[in-house]
This record gives C-alpha cells, structure tokens and sequence, in this order.
C-alpha cells in the first residue's frame, strides 16, 4: 500500500502539492501520521482506576457488610450510590480527557506542506504519503521524505543514530518517492530526511514518502512516543497532604471500631461506624481537584489562544513577576512595510518616504538599493521583513528589469554571530558574472564595505535618525564575483568587494491593545521587559508608544547588547532593575537575562521564536513561543506557545493563571473545611455515648455533593475583581499553610459546632430518627454554607452571591432537592434512618444556615488581611 501511495506521490506536482480531497483519502486510508500511544483513555480504564480508589471500596466493603447481616435494602442502595458515584466520576473525568484530548491536538507538531496550490500549516498528524514538505531551519521533519529542493540544508539526526554532528542533504528531484530501501539514517550527501530530525540549516522542499509506524522513528518503537509527566511543587504538597490524612482515617477507625465494639458490643455497627469515619476523613477529591483544574484551566487558556504544553506551567503563570517580550510580532503587528529609502553616505545622500498610495516607478537613484535588497531576499519569502521588501518591488519595479525572476541562486551566506548581515550569490541568464546582494545591520553592511571614518560616521546618523522614529534599519550592498558553478565558494562574505547602497527602514506599528495590556501588567506588578535586536533608538521609540517607560524614561532604561557583553553577571543583576528595554540583543544573551533575573529571585516569562532561543525559553520559570512564526525547537523548548503570536495573550493568560489558583485555592481550602464537620460527626456521638448519626450511606449522600461542587463549581468561579492589582504571588509558599489552613479548620470547626448543637437538640427534643435527620440536614446545610462563603475570600457573602456561576447553582439545587426527597419520602427515609420532621424542626434548618453563614463571615472578615497575603 505504501509503494502506490509513493508512486503516486512521485508524479504529485510540486508547485501544487497534493489536493484536500487526496489528502483527506490518504489519511483515511493510511491514519494518521503519529506513533502509538496511550492517548485518551477509554471508559474502561478510567472505571478501573475509579474502582480502585479508597472510597469507592470502602463503600463497597459497607454494601457487602450490610448483605452479609441481613441488610439487604441498605446493602444494594450502598452499591445504587457506588453507581451514581461512578457516573459521576466518569462525567467529571470525560470532561477532563476531553479538555486533554483537544489540547493534545493542538500540540501536534506543526508541518507547512502545499496543498491545493497554497503554502499551509497543518497539525504533523494529518501529513500523508506524497505531501510536498516545506522545509526550513528550526522545523522537526514531521515525516519520513525525499529531499526535492533544498539549499545548504543540513539536518540533525542523533534522535535516529546517536551521533550529534548534523549531516549535510543533497537533493533528489527525479527519485521514486519509494518507503523500502531507503538507507540507514545519518552521513552526508542523502536525499532523505526523516520523521523527527531536526532541520539546522537552509531551507527546502521534501515529498513524503513515509508517515507513523511506516517511518524510521517508527520502526524503531513507540518508546518514544512516551512522556514521563513532571509533578508540580503543589501536586507534590498534595499528595503529602492526601497520604498523612489516609495514615489518619485509619488509625482513628481502627480506634473508633474497638472502642465501639468493646463498649457497646455491636460489632456490625462498630465496622460501618469505622468505615464511615474513614470515608470522612479519606480527602479523596484531592486528586480530582489536582486533575480536573489544570486540565480545564489548560482548555480554558487554549481559547485564549494560549496553548499550554507542560501543564505545571500554570500553577506558575499568575506568579510571574517580570515578562521579557519580544518585539516584533509580539508587541507589534508583524505586518511590516518599507516606509523610508536613503541612498548615499554624505552630503549627496537622499531620501524618499514612501506613499504606497501612488503607483509609479521609483526614482532612478533608489532602483539599485530595492532590486539589491530583493535579491538578498529569500526568492519566496516567511519572514515579514523579506515579504515587505517584495511588496515593495512588485509595487513599484513590476515593468521594469530590476526583478530578476530568471536568475538562479547559486550559493548563500547566512547570519552569524559575528557578521549580522546575509549575502545571496546570483547566476544571471547571460554572463559569466555572478551578482552578490547583501542586506543586514548597518555596522554589518558598512564593515563588509570598508568605508571612510566620515562615511561611517555619516551612515551612523543617518540610521539614528530613521530610528528615532520607530523604524527599523536595515542596510544593503552589491557585489560581482567571476568563477564558475564547480570552483568553490569564498569562505565568507568578507571576500567579495562590496558597494554601500544604501538604508531601509521598515515599520511595524504597534498593536492597538498593547499600551492597555502593558498598563495591565504594571498594575500586577509584572515588570515587561522589551528585547529586540533593533537599535536602541528604534527600540526606545517603540517602548514609549507601548507604554513601557512610564516613570523611567532615563537612559538606564535601555540595556543594548554590547553594554551587556561587558557587564558581569552581579553587575548586570543590578543593571536589569532599572531595565524595561534590551536593545540590540543577539539571542544567545537571552539566557543571560533570564538567568540574570532568577539569581535575584524574579519568576520569569521569557518569549521567544528562534533556534537560538531555545535555552532561554527552557531556562525561564515559563517559556512562551510563538506558535504563527516560531521554529519547531522553540516550541518544543517552551511551556507555553502564544497560537497568535500576540502579547495581550499572554497578559489574558496571567489573568487567567491567577483566576486558576484562586479558585483551586479556594476549593482546596472548602475541602479541608468541609471534611472537620463530617469527620467529626462520625466520631465525636460515639465517644459521647451518643447513637450514631453517620452511617456509609449518608457519607456516600455527602460525597454526591462535594465531588461536583470542589471540581466543578469552584472551577468555574469568575475571577476575582482584584485579580490584575495584586502583586504576583509567592510561589514558596506553601497552599495549606499558615492563615489558609488556620481559616479552613476555623471555618470547618464553626460547621461542627452548628452540627453538634442541632444533633444534640434533637436528640433531646425528638426520636433518634428524627433528630439523625435533623443533625444530618444540619451538616448539608453547614455545608452549602461553606461552599457559598469559599467562593471568595476577599469580598462578602451578599456581593459573592451576585457573582454568575450557574454550575454552583445546579449543584446547591439538586442538593436541595435531593435532600427534600430522602426525608420526606419514606421509602427513602427508612433507608437513610431518618424519619419525618416536624415543621418546628423544619423551620430551625434556615436559621441554622444563617448563622453558619455568619460564623463563616465574621472568619473572613478577621482573617481578611492574612488571606490577601497567601494569595
């Protein structure tokens, strides 16, 4: 099947790829392109892992106690509840997978193919047998593929052989695109490419000729295919807290089951009274809470156009503290155009603003520096810069003979380090000549020149000038080189006698939501940070349009690049305190910054979109790349990639990660609340010498409301008004410790008290049975209570209450609802026995949740200021 799907690919059209329709059959046919994993899990698995839980078999263990003595109708309502839990847990975790299921869609690794006639980006796992790959430095091959067109491309395959020394690609335009006999992966000077390398120099073209489990990294295994997931500082002080609660439950059990039995003699009810304890104190919705918000927290930020690829990364996102952006693209609209030409170096320059409003010729002194920046262009270019220069050209030089479409590309030279400037090297139809275009910074293109001191020193405040006024620079030079084709190239750019053309600045206004999403940053006490590789002046220009320089405008606003070269790290520490603009910054510094910053104990977000950014995003707190321009190696190196590459995402996503551990918090804080009432009243009656109020099946009735409500009606709590004018928050500090817990176990032993007060009152006014439904509407009272006074902390219960969050009210009304039914019907009181109220009792219900609701107030408002603290 693979061989026609490869002989047909081989006839495939490389100017216009495959169709969708053929695609969409060959995907089908063949599946998609991804290694076997173990994905989304099915219903089956996730009921297994449930029936594994403690809970879930301590009811099970109640129901089986229950049918052994006798008790058949509780036995079988036990395992009813079992049921209904199950239902629940599926429904919660469905939505949890689903939430996963998507994001794992969109962190499919990227692939740019020609389908239809037209450049396009897809996901990697939709690429089928006889795509046309576009290939380009910083891509992850998504497919095994025949090299077709390609210059000075180079590829790294030690995933594949070990070896870490990248190969060099020759191309193969008339190869039979065949999946079987194609060699081994590594050495120099194969037409192939494969599934998984990386690309680290040139650009090209590739027909696939193998996709998934057909391709090399597929042969080899899935093992690959597997991820071990990190835990998170606060998953790793949740399951410390989980595990000493556990130790806890049994040992009081053990206890409350031999001192019931040895006083009482019932050891039938010693074991479901110990079993009831257990299933109070048991924090099993821990573990669900830890999945269930960051998963949809994760989905949430998806559409904000934020996708979230290490999922930890929020708990650490609201606590960033300075956020270094990049410019272009990010801060502005990536949507660039040439706005000013200047040709000359002295006295005799010129300059021309352009008016792309009037169509004509250019005049005839500015026609070399165009056509010569073009040529040093890519022939179809990605980059916005390359695009706006053809623009220009195709607007203004369409009928003359300054677009060379019928040039071939000999040879080129790329940005180094060293020289921040590119050259092409041209073969013209006629002539022996080759023509040489180079375009790049102007300090490059003036060095490769060899110009005067006064040329120099003219040039340096022509491009001042243009950069004071937001416009980024950039020179061009010419050049004619005599060889042939065969003979080798010079070794660099230097070697070529190059003519200074002239500047060209470019605009790229700022985003229109910038200024307000930087104003939002400061008022969270976030620091931006701007890093551009443009001169400071431009730099400094586009900081101030973004807001960037409120209140410090000085010139130690602005780090360049070569101040930073000479600085050591304590010295530049106390430099970035007063920076909010890196200009003229090479990409390997980013990690300079970044490191910089966390020595001095900032949480740092770092943008990036290079090959070379890559350390700096894995070495920040939370890297963000660029998902429209960004490689695939800074992707894979971040946490987080920005889907639209826009900077007001990641101020959306801060928000966001805040509103996140808000509510986490304040479901974490509702949980250890609600769990004092519960377990207290499963031990306190029988060591009063009290009848039992809490048997399994009423904990079981408990469980059926906390489970959606710390899950689900926490997690979709609005965010707090205040959320973006706070500082960003410790993230030393522990969730559970000191005014967090104290507030918890305050508010939980207040519930107590009104349970205690309203059992013992029963106890003394009406029938046990009367008074066990009496205490135990008394605790589901107190426990709406607490649900409604966590949702916020920081504002009282009335304005909370006006607060939308129609899950919460779902929940608190089939609770209502249920718990009209189990004491009114009889049937269902028998089972629960409970036995009918009398109104008296009926009426005290409302004004025992009035002072619960008050006692939990009156702890907000004293622990109000400690609580803004641990936020």
């Amino acid at each position: 099947m693979q061989d026609t799907a490869s002989t047909t690919a081989a006839a495939t059209s490389i100017s216009s790829g495959l169709s969708s329709h053929d695609a969409a059959q060959r995907l089908h046919r063949d599946g998609p392109n991804a290694l076997a994993t173990d994905g989304r899990r099915g219903i089956l698995a996730i009921i297994a892992d449930t029936a594994r839980e403690p809970m879930f078999l301590l009811l099970l263990a109640a129901g089986t106690l229950y049918l052994l003595f006798g008790e058949a109708v509780e036995g079988i309502t036990l395992f009813a509840a079992v049921l209904i839990m199950l239902g629940l847990t599926l429904y919660q975790e469905g939505k949890t997978e689903r939430a996963l299921e998507a994001l794992r869609d969109l962190t499919s690794p990227r692939a740019r193919v020609i389908r239809d006639g037209q450049a396009q980006r897809i996901a990697g796992r939709d690429v089928v047998a006889g795509d046309v790959l576009l290939l380009a430095e910083g891509d992850r091959v998504p497919a095994d593929a025949i090299l077709i067109e390609g210059h000075d491309l180079m590829a790294d395959e030690s995933l594949l052989t070990g070896e870490p020394v990248p190969v060099r690609k020759i191309t193969a335009p008339d190869a039979p695109a065949t999946a079987t006999g194609t060699p081994t992966p590594g050495g120099d000077d194969q037409p192939h490419v494969y599934s998984g390398t990386l690309i680290v120099q040139g650009q090209g073209m590739a027909r696939v000729t193998a996709t998934g489990p057909r391709s090399a990294i597929g042969r080899i295994g899935t093992s690959l295919a597997t991820l071990a997931v990190e835990r998170s500082p606060l998953q790793m002080q949740t399951t410390a807290l989980v595990r000493n609660l556990a130790v806890l439950a049994v040992c009081l059990s053990l206890v409350l089951v031999g001192i019931y039995g040895l006083l009482r003699g019932d050891w039938l009810q010693a074991l479901l009274a110990g079993i009831a304890l257990a299933m109070a104190l048991l924090p099993e919705e821990y573990p669900v809470v830890m999945t269930v918000f960051p998963a949809l927290g994760a989905w949430r930020l998806s559409k904000e156009k934020v996708l979230t690829r290490r999922i930890t990364a929020i708990e650490t996102l609201g606590a960033t503290s300075v956020l270094c952006a990049d410019k272009t693209g990010t801060l502005t609209e990536n949507r660039m155009t040439v706005a000013r030409l200047r040709v000359g170096s002295e006295a005799s320059s010129a300059t021309l603003d352009i008016d792309y409003g009037e169509r004509g010729e250019l005049p005839e002194a500015f026609h070399a520096l165009v056509e010569y920046t073009i040529l040093a262009s890519a022939p179809d270019p990605f980059d916005p810069m390359e695009k706006a220069f053809h623009r220009l050209g195709e607007h203004f030089l369409a009928n003359t003979e300054h677009l060379h479409r019928d040039w071939t590309l000999a040879h080129g030279y790329g940005l180094t380090p060293e020289l921040r400037a590119m050259a092409q090297v041209w073969k013209a139809r006629d002539g022996d000549d080759f023509v040489v275009a180079a375009k790049g910074a102007p300090e490059a293109i003036v060095d490769l020149c060899h110009l005067s001191p006064a040329a120099r020193a003219s040039i340096a405040s022509q491009v001042d000038s243009m950069a004071s006024d937001g416009l980024r620079v950039l020179a061009a030079a010419r050049a004619r080189y005599r060889g042939t084709t065969d003979s080798p190239w010079p070794a660099g750019e230097h070697d070529f006698d190059f003519e200074y053309l002239g500047l060209i600045g470019l605009a790229d206004p700022i985003r229109p939501e910038i200024p307000h999403a930087v104003a939002q940053c400061r008022s969270a006490g976030i620091r931006v940070i701007m890093i551009t590789g443009d001169y400071p002046a431009t730099a400094r220009s586009i900081a101030q349009s973004a807001g960037l320089l409120v209140g410090n405008t000085g010139d130690s606003a602005v780090l360049s690049g070569d101040e930073l070269a000479q600085l050591s790290d304590t010295q530049l520490q106390l430099r970035l305190r007063s920076v909010n603009v890196c200009a003229r910054i090479a990409p390997e510094q980013k990690l300079r910054i970044v490191q910089a910053l966390k020595a001095q104990g900032d949480v740092v977000a770092m943008t990036g979109d290079g090959v070379n950014d890559a350390p700096a995003l894995k070495a920040a707190h939370v890297g963000v790349a660029m998902g429209g321009r960004g490689t695939d190696v800074a992707r894979e190196a971040a946490s987080i990639v920005l889907l639209d590459d826009n900077f007001s995402s990641i101020v959306r996503a801060v928000r966001l990660g805040r509103r996140i551990f808000d509510n986490l918090q304040k479901s974490m804080s509702y949980l250890l609340a609600v769990h004092v009432p519960i377990a207290g009243m499963a031990l306190l009656p029988v060591l009063l010498g009290w009848p039992v109020m809490l048997l399994p099946l009423h904990i079981a009735f408990l469980e059926l409301v906390i489970d959606p409500a710390c899950s689900l009606a926490f997690e979709n709590e609005p965010a707090e008004r205040d959320v973006m004018q706070r500082p960003p928050r410790d993230t030393g500090a522990s969730l559970f410790g000191g005014a967090t817990l104290a507030f918890a176990l305050l508010q939980g032993a207040g519930a107590l008290v009104v349970v205690m007060v309203a059992y013992g009152w029963g106890l003394q006014q009406l029938t046990e049975e009367q008074a066990r439904a009496f205490g135990f509407c008394a605790l589901v009272v107190a426990n709406l209570a607490l649900i409604l006074s966590n949702r916020s902390h920081h504002v009282s219960l009335l304005a909370s209450l006006r607060r939308p969050n129609r899950t919460l009210w779902i929940v608190t009304s089939a609770t209502a609802g249920l718990l009209l039914l189990v004491v009114a019907v009889p049937a269902l009181a028998g089972l629960f026995r409970f036995a009918a109220l009398p109104w008296s009792a009926g009426l005290m219900l409302p004004a025992l949740a009035v002072v619960a609701a008050l006692w939990f107030e009156l702890m907000r408002r004293g622990f109000a200021r400690h609580l803004r603290r641990a936020r």
